[in-house]
């Protein structure tokens, strides 16, 4: 991948962001965050569900979080935000008294709360600090877990968004890798990425353009 960042706007009109650069002015002439909500409020109404992984509830990845959602909800999109790392959550046992087909032996706030929003859900977003060059182990907890609605969570939309410290331009390549694999395996369709690298602080991150780009791929849902 170019480590210049890639801009598509696909045919079906869902704006898809590989974002490899940090405080780059990536879109040009970009609709403002204040763009008039009402002019497709009510079309193609999504159930989307957001999944967070990150500790720090104002962190890097938590920002891009609420502009995404901010974007979405202003649209008109019905959005529910599951923080992992602030649930009570337990990894999968491995014990498969579920089937794949639930219901989990963990009656956590994975299974109870999460479960039946992620099952109902149109577009599943993933927002994860890097740790290690992957995702967080709360987002991982969670992602584990898929494992006992494997067939009900088959066949939906979804999105990765990543902030890290490190600015080299490999840096997101193993959790993308990670990630595609999951688009692959859960015949998930891919509709946008915003990779942010560079960015291992709210300030830097505030800085940059890929808050309003988080707010823009919600927006144009």
């Amino acid at each position: 991948m170019n480590r210049r960042d890639f801009i598509k706007l696909s045919g079906s009109g869902l704006l898809t962001l590989f974002l490899s650069g940090c405080g780059l002015s990536a879109l040009t002439n970009k609709p403002e965050t204040t763009a008039n909500a009402n002019d497709h409020i009510g079309e193609n109404k999504m159930k989307i569900v957001v999944i967070t992984g990150s500790p720090h509830k104002a962190g890097t990845s938590a920002l891009l979080a609420d502009k995404f959602i901010e974007g979405a909800t202003s649209a008109g999109h019905e959005v529910f935000r599951f923080n992992s790392a602030f649930e009570d959550i337990h990894p999968c046992q491995g014990c498969d008294h579920c089937g794949m087909n639930g219901p989990c032996i963990q009656n956590d706030a994975i299974e109870q709360t999460l479960m039946p929003k992620l099952i109902g859900a149109d577009l599943i977003v993933l927002i994860t600090p890097l740790y290690y060059y992957g995702m967080s182990a709360q987002i991982k907890t969670v992602v584990d877990r898929f494992y006992s609605r494997t067939g009900s969570l088959h066949r939906k939309k979804s999105i990765l968004m990543a902030t890290a410290y490190n600015s080299a331009d490999w840096t997101m390549e193993a959790l993308v890798h990670h990630y595609e694999t999951l688009v692959r395996y859960m015949e998930w369709q891919d509709i946008g990425k915003v990779l942010a690298i560079g960015c291992g602080s709210r300030p830097i991150i505030e800085r940059t353009e890929f808050p309003n780009q988080a707010y823009q791929i919600g927006y144009n849902l």
